[in-house]
């Protein structure tokens, strides 16, 4: 092979895309990020926001390993709230909405300072390789380009085909054209592909709109930040957003022209998601549900884009505009553009590793859609992932594996290469069971660490993140050194949270355990101001308050450590693995664990099966000490 052109070539420039390329070239790899069209980098196509119940999580988890959403969202936002404030803290989220254009013009500039990082226009057609490794790509202009290593990011591009009502075409997206030669590459390569469906909403002319039929939700005045990096005074002048409902007439318009409807009329193919369906399958799967609620999100600061959550559809564009118009505060709206449906090709997930590189073929990992997940956040995820772990195999370093009980990154990948999801995949708190583990407040000190050793951190972000770790432990052990003692003053303070007077003396860190009080009540009751930043005081809070509960997921994910320490061998036979079920044994050659833990989780793998399984390695262990 000539010497290589790249070391990493990124291909897509969308989530997952940006956050592979910027990995790689940090990690000191040239690398070239290629792209249709390079003014379309970090594309909002979908909705306006990053955030929410899980999606959170892994934003802050991207920020704490050195990855660029958290900061990005951060520059861009015009409103934010933290979500779940009346759940645990394991469930609260953060969730922003952006500046579509100025949340794409930030990650531009990101993108053309990064040493090591090439920019560059192109339409890639098909992948280079020799034997089973990959060499590179192939332009439908019939330029090539060598490297070492090559990460695939297409979102829905892959032979994509958009729906509205009838009408159908083929685009990757709105306005611009389908991937249609890489496809069938990828094929060739040994990779099965197979179809899903995803949509989007119609946009709405703001000034359309009668405000005063609506529910204004404001933005939080607190001072919220994405990324660790941030912290000071609350942005001003935040934007608004409002909330409307369906009606018994937008029922009966959808239902009435369900057979115009690409989804219903069967003119679609590949699944679409469960847990944020169209509009059309909430009316047809929730006929007893009076309404449903419908958001209305800005684009900008500057936008007059309103964007209708909650429609997604692939109705034709007359009967959007009468459905829109059947809701409070629509009555007269402006549609500017409609909704779609959109069909791509995906690769089933449990062909890759859990480094995310494909297994039949050395240097090619995927991320994004194109593993068969839904969400800005689950491919930004996989982007990093995957980035980090192509910049280690050109250094031939150690691949980097997420455990579930380290990130909800981690829980996504691991599902994905386990369970093979039939529709796009969302991640919910729900999926992770060490969630308490998992807080949105905590990526740093899972996660940093981490980061900062494959060089991904700079010097100012982790002295920042060993000034707060060292904080956190300093407040711990003056809390648990302090005693409150009984007074007029300290009581009525008590009282006053609605908790019980004080009778004896007692740790400042078991006061702190009743649910009334806070950090700085106690700060208080010794005489002092808050001691430490606010974000600060929330993590030591919610570290003594459930200590309990945080001591038995600790305990629970070292059981569970145990089965992922025990390792399969890559060319094991499960043909001669004697007693296994044949639908267990199926599962297990399809997709191949590379632990015991791993086969566990896998659908149809019974714990009969793991248990057969675990004797045949250990008797296989024992006639190879």
């Amino acid at each position: 092979m000539k010497k290589a052109d790249f070391e990493v070539i990124v291909v897509g420039g969308g989530h997952a895309g940006v956050e592979a390329a910027l990995a790689a070239a940090r990690m000191g790899c040239q690398t070239a990020l290629l792209t249709m069209d390079p003014d379309k980098v970090a594309l909002m196509p979908c909705n306006c926001s990053i955030g929410g119940p899980a999606k959170a999580h892994i934003a802050r988890e991207i920020d704490a390993l050195g990855g660029e959403m958290g900061r990005n969202i951060d520059r861009s936002y015009t409103h934010i709230r933290l979500l779940n404030t009346s759940k645990g803290p394991a469930v609260w989220a953060l969730r922003a909405q952006a500046d579509k254009q100025l949340y794409q013009r930030e990650m531009s500039k990101v993108l053309l300072s990064q040493p090591n990082l090439t920019l560059m226009g192109g339409k890639v057609g098909a992948l280079s390789s020799t034997g089973r490794r990959v060499t590179g790509v192939v332009c439908a202009s019939g330029d090539t380009y060598k490297s070492l290593s090559v990460v695939v990011t297409t979102g829905t591009f892959l032979s994509g085909l958009i729906h509205m009502g009838e009408t159908c075409y083929s685009a990757g997206r709105a306005g611009e054209p389908a991937s249609l030669g890489l496809s069938d590459s990828l094929r060739s390569l040994g990779l099965e592909l197979q179809r899903l469906k995803t949509g989007t909403v119609p946009r709405i002319d703001k000034d359309s709109l009668s405000f005063e039929e609506l529910e204004v939700q404001p933005s939080s005045t607190d001072p919220l930040w994405f990324s660790f990096g941030n912290e000071g005074a609350p942005r001003q002048g935040l934007l608004p957003c409002w909330v409307t409902r369906t009606t018994e007439e937008t029922r009966a318009i959808i239902e009435r022209n369900l057979h115009l409807s690409a989804l219903y009329a069967g003119r679609i193919d590949g699944a679409g998601p469960r847990y944020c369906p169209s509009i059309e399958d909430k009316m047809v799967k929730f006929p007893d549900k009076p309404s449903h609620i419908v958001f209305l999100e800005q684009e900008g600061w500057t936008s007059r884009e309103i964007y209708v959550q909650g429609t997604s559809n692939s109705l034709p564009v007359g009967i959007q505009t009468a459905m829109l118009r059947s809701m409070p505060g629509m009555q007269n709206v402006k549609m500017l553009r409609p909704g779609y449906a959109v069909e791509y090709d995906f690769v089933p997930a449990t062909q890759l590793r859990p480094s995310l590189e494909a297994k039949p073929i050395e240097g090619l990992f995927l991320a994004g859609q194109i593993n068969g997940t839904s969400g800005y956040e689950e491919a930004a995820a996989q982007g990093l992932i995957a980035g980090i772990n192509a910049a280690q195999h050109v250094h031939r370093g150690e691949p980097l594996v997420i455990a579930r009980s380290e990130a909800y990154m981690g829980v996504l990948v691991d599902d994905l290469i386990t369970k093979c999801p039939l529709e796009p995949y969302r991640m919910l708190t729900a999926r992770a069971e060490f969630r308490l583990l998992l807080r949105q407040d905590n990526a740093d000190l899972r996660l940093t660490e981490v980061g900062r050793k494959l060089g991904l951190v700079d010097n100012d972000s982790y002295n920042r993140f060993c000034n707060k770790r060292d904080t956190i432990e300093r407040e711990k052990e003056w809390l648990s050194n302090n005693l409150i003692h009984p007074s007029v003053g300290v009581n009525q303070l008590l009282l006053g949270l609605g908790a019980a007077p004080l009778r004896e003396a007692v740790r400042a860190e078991e006061l702190l355990r009743r649910p009334e009080v806070a950090f700085i009540d106690v700060c208080s009751m010794c005489g002092e101001s808050l001691r430490a930043s606010p974000e600060v005081a929330r993590e030591v809070e919610t570290q003594i308050k459930f200590e309990g509960y945080i001591r038995r997921q600790r305990e629970q994910v070292a059981r569970s450590e145990r089965a992922e320490c025990q390792l399969i061998p890559d060319g094991l036979d499960y043909c001669t693995v004697r007693g296994l079920r044949k639908e267990g044994r199926d599962k297990l050659s399809l997709i191949r664990p590379s632990t015991v833990g791993q086969a566990g989780r896998i659908t149809g793998v019974t714990p009969a099966d793991v248990s057969v399984l675990s004797i045949h390695l250990k008797k296989i262990k024992m006639a190879n000490p």
